[in-house]
């Protein structure tokens, strides 16, 4: 598969891609993790949203994954959402299935749910539904400048400066 190496410039003409398609205030975000996050970041500091909530949805990885029920390892309480227009944010529209479990839930605690991705891959996608907004579309392995490999040790301590 081919793979696409993106930097923070090319993420920032992909926001800039985005922003101009949202039509109209949105009442909160809410970010899927953990790829969900940075461009969340960026988008509720340029819409000015600041009713920010997160979503974390695990499958269970085995044989039979495709007909596995999710577990949401984090979701904001129902009367967080409802009767907000609520953008959700992820980075890529592959499956689509935690996506699409996401939005569900959303609907179902009352709420108006819009999506938005950096990057969809209609040829991954198990549903006939689409993201709102997307900023590109692709069929190759993304890579965002964030997914680049650190660990602690990459991490270096300042000494104290003396005062």
């Amino acid at each position: 598969m081919r793979q696409l190496f993106l930097t923070w410039t090319d993420v920032d003409a992909l926001i800039d891609h985005l922003l101009p398609q949202m039509r109209g205030g949105f009442d909160a975000m809410l970010m899927v993790t953990r790829g969900g996050l940075v461009p969340g970041g960026i988008l509720a500091e340029a819409l000015d949203i600041k009713h920010v909530l997160t979503a974390a949805v695990r499958f269970p990885a085995s044989e039979e994954k495709m007909l596995a029920w999710p577990t949401f390892l984090q979701f904001p309480e129902d009367e967080l959402l409802r009767d907000r227009r609520v953008l959700i944010v992820d980075d890529v529209w592959g499956s689509a299935r935690t996506i699409n479990t996401v939005r569900g839930r959303t609907e179902a605690a009352g709420a108006q749910p819009e999506v938005a991705v950096l990057h969809y891959k209609p040829t991954e996608s198990l549903f006939h539904s689409r993201p709102e907004y997307f900023a590109a579309v692709t069929d190759q392995f993304v890579i965002y400048p964030w997914e680049t490999k650190r660990s602690k040790m990459d991490i270096r301590l300042m000494a104290a400066m003396p005062g």
